[in-house]
């Protein structure tokens, strides 16, 4: 795998990016991992709470020169993501994994002893990808009305919602890019689980809009449109994020799916 030149470096004596093209506000440059500083800026968040139209003003222009926009919680109680102990030393690539494979052992191993009427209509063997769905927007389009709405109502997901840049092939890598550990006690290997985020872009229309310390909050450009559908989807965020579920049956959960244009997952 070849590595993607990082932009983020230039903005240490250049904190503007005019030299890249940007004009950016008073910011903050990553580098802190739970091992110590790491070798490059992980990634650059904006001093000030975003608002909206922020990510189109500073996502897009960023996008261009290899750096995708996501928010990040800097307002919680884990404070942000220089406070998050990032671990990028643990993170593959996504592109070595198989999303179906992934998901296929996730579910293999949270219904091991059992899960019975919770993950109806189906059983202990992983039912198969769920069919991709026909696009309702522009996925970047999607992405940046859904990252407006969270900063018009930061409360919903985020206490504080920043905006930052990161150094990434395509917006499913992020988590991995920077080392994210959010999902550390489902699995250690974040890349593991930016494989799927890579399959739902291509079938959903999904970017990753939002990080928390362990909150993931993607757009949908592509929801189910049947129950049936809706339920298939439901069964890959179960093997995702069982987290998600509490006492929800997957058939309920698969309902809250249908048009719905972001989903969230935590990990306990």
């Amino acid at each position: 795998m070849a590595t993607l030149p990082n932009p983020l470096p230039t903005l240490a004596t250049d904190p503007s990016g005019r030299s890249l093209g940007l004009q950016l506000p008073p910011g903050r440059l990553v580098d802190a991992t739970d091992d110590g500083p790491w070798h490059e800026p992980l990634l650059w968040h904006a001093e000030k709470p975003a608002a909206p139209g922020t990510w189109k003003a500073l996502g897009a222009p960023g996008a261009r020169v290899g750096l995708l926009p996501v928010l990040v919680e800097v307002g919680g109680s884990q404070g942000g993501p220089a406070d998050w102990e990032l671990s990028p030393q643990l993170m593959s690539y996504p592109g070595d994994h198989d999303a179906e494979d992934v998901l296929a052992e996730y579910w293999e191993d949270w219904t091991e002893e059992g899960a019975g009427d919770e993950i109806e209509p189906f059983g202990d063997e992983w039912p198969g990808l769920a069919p991709g769905a026909h696009l309702s927007a522009e996925p970047d389009t999607r992405a940046a009305q859904v990252a407006d709405v969270l900063t018009d109502d930061a409360s919903r997901w985020f206490r504080e919602a920043h905006l930052a840049l990161v150094p990434a092939r395509r917006s499913a890598d992020i988590p991995a890019a920077i080392g994210w550990t959010g999902p550390l006690n489902h699995d250690n290997d974040v890349a593991r689980l930016c494989a799927v985020l890579r399959s739902w872009e291509d079938r959903f229309g999904i970017r990753v809009v939002g990080l928390g310390f362990d909150t993931l909050v993607v757009s949908v450009a592509a929801p189910p449109a049947t129950q049936e559908d809706a339920e298939a989807v439901a069964a890959e965020h179960y093997a995702f994020c069982p987290d998600n579920f509490n006492s929800d049956s997957l058939r309920a959960y698969a309902k809250a799916l249908l048009g719905e244009t972001v989903w969230t997952f935590w990990w306990d």
